[in-house]
């Protein structure tokens, strides 16, 4: 008498998953199962340090220019007065501007110090 193929097919599909993996991690049902969670907790964790670490290396561009432009200018004044100067702008845009077109990025920063003083 034959089975079912419902538990087959389960099987199978998680073996699709775990297919790139090395070792057991690969051909052993319950080392597979692990694994699998193991690996969709690490992209889940990842995705949101992946936008932590775009950030960072946003603000550290946007400062470097910053900071070359003179010595008493400074990245945190920078985003106050952009804030005081409700000119909304965000990091990721900034730091595109800083890398192709410094002159841009000194331009607007005068302009919002500008009103200021």
């Amino acid at each position: 008498m034959r089975r079912g193929y419902i538990a087959r097919r389960r099987r199978n599909k998680i073996r699709l998953f775990a297919s790139s993996f090395r070792g057991a991690h690969s051909r052993l049902t319950r080392t597979i199962t692990q694994q699998k969670i193991r690996a969709l907790i690490s992209a889940h964790r990842d995705r949101d340090k992946k936008k932590r670490d775009f950030r960072r290396l946003w603000i550290t561009r946007i400062n470097a220019v910053i900071r070359n432009k003179g010595v008493s200018y400074s990245y945190s004044k920078l985003i106050n007065d952009l804030y005081k100067s409700k000119l909304l702008l965000n990091r990721k845009i900034l730091a595109q501007i800083a890398i192709l077109n410094r002159n841009c990025l000194y331009m607007i920063s005068n302009e919002i110090l500008d009103p200021l003083e």
